[in-house]
């Protein structure tokens, strides 16, 4: 069962949202706690894989990413959350959900490339991570535009060994 935090840990989070260049003396400053209270806080929450502190980048601003969104039909009741987690495992995967709706899985996807290195993951790598059937169908959502959409880039993005054209035959 997930556990709530509580309204330190909430304060903490909220601050780092909106600017995660804070250091530790400055949120100890903000929340009006000591500065070793914030270091055991923030040190809790990252082992406890409940808050990770990174860069995003504006996907609006990158031509040369590709954003997409794919919806995923999965055969095998009660197994779409095992198949997520494979997903999400998956270099050029932001992420990977299990949803209600007409999708079992709805996939967050970019990659920097062309369109010929999004085809590839939607339809080898994607489909690979499932047993032979357990992808039914998928449909991918190029986005066009975005309004708002901060992304940290996954694996894959901007290395230098293309692993679009490595990892995939």
């Amino acid at each position: 069962m997930r556990e709530h935090l509580d309204q330190t840990d909430r304060r903490l989070v909220k601050l780092l949202s909106q600017d995660a260049q804070l250091g530790v003396n400055r949120l100890a400053e903000k929340m009006a706690i000591s500065v070793p209270t914030v270091r055991s806080r923030l040190r809790n929450l990252i082992d406890r894989n409940l808050l990770k502190i990174v860069g995003l980048l504006n996907l609006t601003e990158r031509p040369e990413l590709i954003s997409a969104i794919v919806g995923i039909n999965a055969q095998g009741r009660g197994q779409a959350r095992q198949l997520a987690e494979r997903i999400a495992e998956l270099p050029f995967v932001n992420s990977a959900s299990v949803v209600t709706g007409r999708f079992d899985i709805i996939v967050d996807v970019t990659v920097a490339g062309d369109v010929a290195d999004l085809y590839r993951i939607t339809s080898e790598l994607i489909p690979g991570a499932g047993v032979p059937g357990e992808v039914v169908r998928s449909e991918t959502f190029v986005v066009m535009a975005s309004c708002n959409k901060w992304v940290s880039l996954p694996e894959g993005c901007w290395s230098d060994e293309t692993p679009a054209r490595k990892e995939m035959p």
